[in-house]
């Protein structure tokens, strides 16, 4: 078919490659302008403006879709479908009914459920067991259009945001392709959502990584996975910030503390009480410092037990 590929992210190349690869013509990749990246502030490409650069693709980075001028400039190409992948805004009505086939998205939850921005780290963050990819024909609403293909994925123990997103980003891409076919000949089914059913996400910010001890220490395992790699977790230790890669949840084995406190030092590892159980960091990161394991952090810093975490 012929295809206008709409995606910004690392997560939308994937996409983006693999329907080169089926052998779809993309005559144009739209992406969001460029942006100033470091101290330098120098302009940096989007990854799926390099992946269409090195394919000798088209670009096109409107500021906003919805413009006139950004609608006509679509039209002309007189694209069969529209595939959407993580792009960034929301489409008009005049560009969602503009090719034969509609406008395609890949979504990474399995809809109704986890509608709107950072699904693969809500997954993370909210101890899912099983989250997956959803293609769907969008209509105006934010993920409320009709389902076309669904693959579930299931969540290793271990699972981080960074870790799930790279997953995701290969299964949509797979089932982008096969969803692309099923139209195509004419087998594609396109099934209504519950809205009843349908829950929403919001966008990830960095406050969200402080870490409140008072919640249970299950619920912050997860968090500190959900936000690894970006914004990551983090509290305070000595007035300066302690970023959590990695920490697991252990047995309450003494008398139950305050919420924050330090309850054990151990070689390769600290323990801090929550509301409910304890945790054990793991693989920190002292503000200034590089990522590491915690028994290398306790070489070069001293943490006694009953040490408050958090802002005193």
């Amino acid at each position: 078919m012929k295809v206008i590929f709409m995606g910004t992210p690392d997560f939308a190349v994937g996409t983006l490659e693999a329907l080169i690869q089926a052998g779809h013509e993309i005559l144009l990749v739209v992406t969001q302008p460029d942006k100033p990246k470091g101290r330098g502030k120098s302009m940096q490409f989007p990854p799926v403006k390099e992946a269409a650069l090195s394919h000798d693709i088209s670009v096109y980075q409107p500021r906003r879709v919805r413009e006139p001028e950004c609608v006509d400039y679509l039209r002309q190409y007189q694209a069969d479908i529209i595939v959407v992948v993580a792009f960034g805004q929301i489409l008009p009505c005049e560009i969602l009914a503009m090719p034969k086939y509609g406008c395609v998205n890949v979504h990474a939850s399995l809809l109704p459920k986890y509608r709107g921005a950072a699904p693969i780290q809500w997954a993370v963050i909210n101890g899912e067991r099983v989250t997956g990819v959803t293609t769907m024909r969008m209509d105006e609403g934010l993920d409320t259009g009709d389902m076309i293909m669904k693959e579930e994925v299931e969540l290793v123990p271990e699972e981080t945001g960074g870790s799930l997103f790279d997953r995701l980003a290969q299964t949509g891409a797979e089932l982008c392709v096969r969803t692309l076919e099923a139209i195509q000949d004419g087998t594609a089914v396109y099934t209504p959502q519950d809205h009843e059913a349908a829950t929403h996400t919001t966008m990830i910010k960095k406050e969200l990584g402080e870490m409140d001890w008072s919640r249970p220490a299950q619920e912050l395992e997860c968090l500190i996975r959900g936000l690894n790699p970006w914004p990551s977790a983090y509290t305070h230790l000595n007035g300066k910030t302690l970023k959590i890669w990695k920490a697991m949840v252990v047995a309450q084995e003494m008398e139950k503390q305050e919420p924050g406190v330090v309850t054990a030092v151990e070689k390769d590892r600290i323990v801090v009480q929550t509301g409910d159980g304890q945790l054990a960091l793991l693989e920190v990161q002292m503000e200034g410092k590089k990522r590491m394991a915690t028994d290398a952090f306790l070489r070069g810093f001293s943490v006694d037990v009953g040490t408050k975490l958090g802002h005193i």
